[in-house]
């Protein structure tokens, strides 16, 4: 059985069967005759039911929010922008995928030659319990719209998320196994990736569960997207606006309870300004409420289950012990469920895992830097690369860091790194390859097909 759990207190939410091989190859085999009618759909009538989707997410926005607080912790009030995002991404690939996929012409000695973008057929999606909905969306709306039908397995613990998820597709109108949900054991997913019909796979998640499905996959060369783990280095220099900095450092560290892996994790900090950035982050983080997550006036709730509120609190202490200073937080509360307080450690240096690992939680890292190129040096550090930003007043420094210096497939300036459906988004290193989002994302699963003509 599948459970999912609340980890506001621990109590059952709900029990599922997962699906037997038999069932699963019934569905495979259906979606795959789906796909070989819906490739031949119109932009035009995708985008219609693509809309209808963004509408329905829309109409049932609370209903949503709700089954992804209880199931995974988040506080409503990111539930509820989780769902608006979702919207957004729906419309946006509706009103723009005709236009990415056109057939671009090149001039050759033949009497005509382009490029083409066909659909692949089945796209599996491994997707992760952080972001239910948003990471979902994100594959599903470019991939269908590209011609694809997709496949969803779910992390076990959002599993009422993912029918969900199945259901808004129906209810707009895409035909049967057009997008299907299933209940899968993470053990299973290695078989359902070799199954001749899935055609390519789309992972967000841990470096070991991309190292896993990507090894499965090139043994049966498939194309893969891997969307993996971050450290996200916060470069402070010594021009930069603390007021805005902080405030920005400390939103960004405590997003989805800590649990995004475009958190910042690294606050990497000029000496210059380090003892006054500190403490204006210690007291800035003070402010912030810990508790029930469908109390609005509550910044943090809990993490998203006990396991890894304790892997976190275990991180932390190795930390503790290899040299960093504890600054706030770092004790677990005696309240049930899997709540971690806001945490600061500074004087964190490279051996350290709050250095070193991805600190899955409200658990800032502050690190002093000598100077411009020793925080560059330091943030780059990492094994980890899928956003970065740079705080300072000198908007062409900033831009120049960001550009050129920083290693990260997200580099943002003077504000917290996000996604968004009209930019590329992905990292590098272990944080994965391949794009979501934007003209890129929608590219990742197509046939990029050459035709000349004589």
């Amino acid at each position: 059985m599948i459970q999912s759990v609340n980890p506001s207190n621990n109590e059952l939410i709900k029990s599922y069967h997962e699906i037997s091989d038999a069932d699963l190859q019934n569905i495979l085999e259906k979606m795959q005759s789906v796909f070989n009618e819906w490739k031949e759909k119109s932009f035009e009538f995708r985008a219609e039911l693509m809309r209808n989707a963004g509408e329905i997410l829309r109409k049932k926005r609370e209903e949503y929010s709700v089954l992804m607080t209880l199931e995974m912790g988040k506080p409503i009030v990111q539930s509820r922008a989780e769902i608006d995002k979702c919207a957004w991404v729906c419309d946006y690939y509706a009103d723009n995928a005709e236009k990415f996929l056109a057939d671009e012409f090149v001039q050759t000695d033949a009497t005509k030659s382009f490029v083409t973008f066909q659909p692949l057929g089945v796209v599996l999606a491994v997707m992760p319990w952080n972001f239910p909905f948003w990471q979902v969306f994100r594959f599903a709306a470019p991939t269908l719209m590209a011609g694809n039908v997709g496949i969803l397995k779910h992390a076990s613990n959002v599993s009422g998320c993912s029918l969900a998820i199945e259901e808004v597709f129906k209810e707009a109108g895409f035909p049967d196994y057009v997008f299907k949900s299933v209940i899968l054991s993470s053990p299973r997913v290695k078989d359902l990736i070799s199954n001749p019909i899935i055609q390519a796979v789309s992972l967000t998640g841990s470096v070991p569960a991309g190292k896993s499905v990507a090894s499965i996959a090139g043994l049966n060369i498939k194309k893969t997207v891997l969307e993996l783990g971050g450290s996200d280095p916060y470069v402070v220099l010594e021009d930069a606006d603390l007021n805005e900095a902080v405030q920005t450092c400390v939103n960004s560290r405590l997003i989805n309870g800590g649990q995004s892996c475009i958190a910042a994790k690294r606050f990497i900090v000029v000496k210059e300004v380090y003892e006054k950035f500190t403490q204006m982050y210690v007291d800035y983080m003070k402010q912030k409420k810990m508790g029930d997550p469908f109390d609005e006036s509550n910044d943090l709730g809990p993490q998203a289950s006990v396991k890894l509120r304790d892997e976190l609190h275990d991180q932390v202490k190795r930390s503790i012990n290899s040299g960093a200073k504890l600054l706030l937080g770092g004790n677990i509360p005696e309240m049930k469920g899997a709540y971690y307080p806001p945490t600061v450690l500074a004087d964190v240096k490279p051996g350290m895992p709050a250095f070193d690992e991805e600190l899955f939680g409200p658990v800032a890292a502050i690190v002093k830097a000598e100077n411009e190129n020793d925080a560059i040096r330091l943030a780059n550090q990492t094994v980890f690369g899928l956003g970065a930003s740079v705080f300072t007043r000198d908007i062409r420094r900033g831009e120049k860091i960001a550009k050129e210096k920083l290693n990260a497939g997200s580099c943002f300036v003077n504000q917290l790194v996000r996604s968004d459906p009209r930019l590329p988004f992905g990292g590098i290193k272990e944080s994965g390859y391949g794009r979501e989002l934007s003209v890129f994302g929608i590219r990742e699963f197509v046939n990029i097909k050459t035709v000349v003509v004589k």
